[in-house]
């Protein structure tokens, strides 16, 4: 989440009150995240009482074309018993609506924080979620590719550069090349699929307690391994911020509470060390990316890609390759 583009409170007022949701009190931006532009949106609500929502204008990596999927697929696990949030349709029933070129949906709000120094007993409840999601999208009608896979961090390989990478620390260069041609050539091809999250970060869970109260941005979610999506939030959720630290409990936590919903099979099992180093990669490239080239006035806090270089040469590391081991 984060705030690219400047909407004005008339401009603002008009928009929402496209939505039957009451008028505009207050719009505040949400600086976090870096592929979109987010704000706190606060109205009278339908009967008065107040309402809040988080509105979304999406900025890039989302092709406008693929907005029917997310939202749809939000619809879709909310009435499946899932903690997401559902997508507010307009007067007329759409799901987004445009504003010039960029496209702008508006999202129930859920209640909950995101923890940063998570429990194992929270850990194990975002793993039973994530298994929730992963069983309920079974029946969504709607497919996606993964945009965000091998082919797209070869890309952003490409457009880093070797300089650009060795700029940002002159280990990474090194780094990148040793791994992508290993996991082009390991990357297994026959486990289970469906819908996935792909970026279930604490900053994406919301939680009271060891409660799950809220999975959200789904704008990575598209149609890949479910191991993949375990591996993502397991590099997400097991290390402290910098990559340095990791967290056996709630590693241990995590998959218990997974497997608690939905059992891995062995081929899955043997597989997360490999998709984790994948998964690790993933970010490595787009918070590389993004710190070579987002725009210095934008809203938004860079991420520190070398925080996933780590993880991927703890996941690469002989002596972790037990780390998936919980039973």
């Amino acid at each position: 989440m984060a705030v690219y583009t400047q909407l004005g409170a008339e401009e603002m007022g008009r928009l929402i009150g496209e939505f039957d949701v009451g008028e505009l009190v207050s719009a505040k931006g949400i600086a976090e995240g870096v592929s979109n532009s987010n704000w706190l949106i606060d109205t009278t609500g339908k009967d008065g009482a107040g309402a809040r929502f988080i509105l979304t204008m999406y900025e890039f990596r989302i092709d406008i074309t693929e907005l029917p999927f997310f939202l749809s697929l939000l619809d879709h696990l909310a009435e499946h018993g899932c903690p997401v949030p559902r997508t507010i349709h307009d007067r007329e029933g759409k799901l987004y609506r445009m504003l010039g070129d960029k496209a702008l949906a508006l999202i129930e709000f859920l209640p909950g924080v995101s923890v940063s120094e998570p429990t194992p007993a929270q850990a194990r409840a975002v793993g039973a979620a994530l298994a929730q999601m992963h069983l309920a999208a079974a029946d969504f009608a709607g497919s996606r590719e993964n945009a965000m896979g091998l082919a797209e961090w070869q890309r952003l390989l490409a457009e880093c550069g070797h300089d650009g990478l060795h700029s940002i620390d002159p280990g990474l260069a090194a780094l990148v090349e040793r791994e992508l041609p290993l996991l082009a050539a390991q990357w297994p091809a026959d486990l289970p699929r469906g819908v996935i999250h792909a970026d279930l970060f604490p900053d994406n869970v919301l939680m009271l307690g060891a409660k799950v109260t809220g999975l959200i941005d789904f704008y990575f979610a598209c149609t890949d391994l479910l191991a993949y999506d375990i591996a993502v939030t397991h590099a997400a959720w097991c290390f402290d911020g910098s990559g340095r630290s990791y967290d056996p409990a709630i590693s241990a936590a995590l998959l218990e509470g997974y497997e608690s919903v939905r059992p891995l099979s062995d081929a899955e099992r043997a597989a997360l060390p490999l998709l984790a180093r994948g998964a690790a990669l993933r970010f490595t490239m787009s918070r590389a990316y993004d710190w070579l080239n987002t725009p210095a006035d934008a809203l938004v806090v860079k991420k520190d890609p070398l925080a996933f270089a780590r993880r991927i040469e703890f996941y690469a590391d002989p002596a972790n390759a037990g780390v998936f081991d919980h039973t």
